[in-house]
């Protein structure tokens, strides 16, 4: 679908029946729509599933006018939500995807359902030692440097690393599944653009991390009234577990899950665990709603109200 100055790639789970309702899915720095295949699978009884690649990530081209701000992400998103009539979704969002999902909640409310957060790229200063690789990406000249010192290593050499830096165990990964992620990753090398997307989007999301006033994304995350799934791992080496505190203060309507042994995509690495808690959340959310609609403005029921 083609969203202002940009074709946007989707892919979409099946859903088991037809009146479930709609999610969106929004990967991370360097990831695509691949990234959520495990979860929406693990949720397809319980939404409508799509994932987006946004622009110049997976099987989408950089857009037209060369913007990969995380205020662009932010309109590509909202673009797509509004462009296919599925408003309001559940929204998911990782790393990179969940500050666009911060940011997107707090500014387009009614676009938004509830907020599911793994491991949200939300500002975090001075970033843990572990995450400066993925800092130095946002330097000027940073593709050319990357592109240079790879050259001559294999490319599941370059996967390996990647992995080892967003798993919190890689051997916990099923061989075929590694395959595919190794073909992915030599896919995206053959790309011309591909590491000056990687870099300029890291730069976009440095720069979010400066913005002060309405645009600072902690402000933002304080004016999101949906109700939000915050997902930490505590083997992270991007985002640091000492977030989730913040995180969990800062969303209104917030809910915790920590998992001890997951790293920076938890979604991948515990799709069944994270989707179960997903579940629950739903349901709490859904009895919350019924109960409201059930009694009226001060607390009595609609049929002793005469309604």
């Amino acid at each position: 679908m083609r969203v202002a100055g940009s074709p946007l790639f989707a892919e979409a789970q099946p859903p088991r029946r037809a009146d479930l309702p709609p999610a969106l899915f929004v990967h991370g720095l360097g990831g695509s729509t691949r990234n959520w295949e495990l979860l929406m699978a693990g949720l397809a009884d319980t939404v409508d599933g799509q994932a987006v690649d946004l622009p110049g990530f997976g099987q989408s081209p950089p857009p037209d006018d060369a913007d990969l701000s995380l205020g662009a992400h932010v309109r590509a998103v909202g673009d797509f939500i509004e462009l296919t009539g599925r408003g309001p979704v559940h929204l998911f969002g990782n790393s990179l995807g969940g500050a666009v999902a911060t940011r997107l909640a707090a500014l387009r409310p009614d676009l938004v359902r509830t907020l599911t957060l793994i491991s949200p790229a939300l500002p975090e200063l001075p970033p843990q030692r572990t995450a400066l690789p993925t800092t130095l990406l946002a330097m000027p000249g940073a593709a050319g440097l990357i592109r240079r010192a790879s050259r001559g290593r294999a490319v599941e050499h370059q996967t390996r690393a990647l992995l080892e830096l967003c798993y919190g165990d890689p051997g916990r990964i099923p061989p075929e599944r590694r395959a595919l992620m190794v073909a992915e990753y030599r896919r995206r090398a053959q790309l011309p653009y591909a590491l000056d997307v990687l870099s300029r989007s890291a730069r976009g999301i440095v720069r979010a991390y400066t913005e002060r006033g309405e645009q600072a994304l902690w402000r933002q995350a304080e004016r999101v009234t949906a109700p939000t799934l915050l997902v930490y791992g505590l083997r992270d080496k991007l985002v640091g577990y000492r977030m989730a505190r913040r995180a969990s203060l800062a969303f209104g309507d917030s809910r915790l899950l920590v998992l001890p042994q997951a790293g920076h995509v938890a979604m991948m690495e515990y799709p069944e665990l994270v989707a179960d808690r997903f579940v629950e959340f739903l349901t709490e959310i859904n009895t919350k709603i019924n109960t409201k609609i059930g009694t009226g403005i001060d607390g009595q029921p609609q049929s002793a109200r005469g309604e």
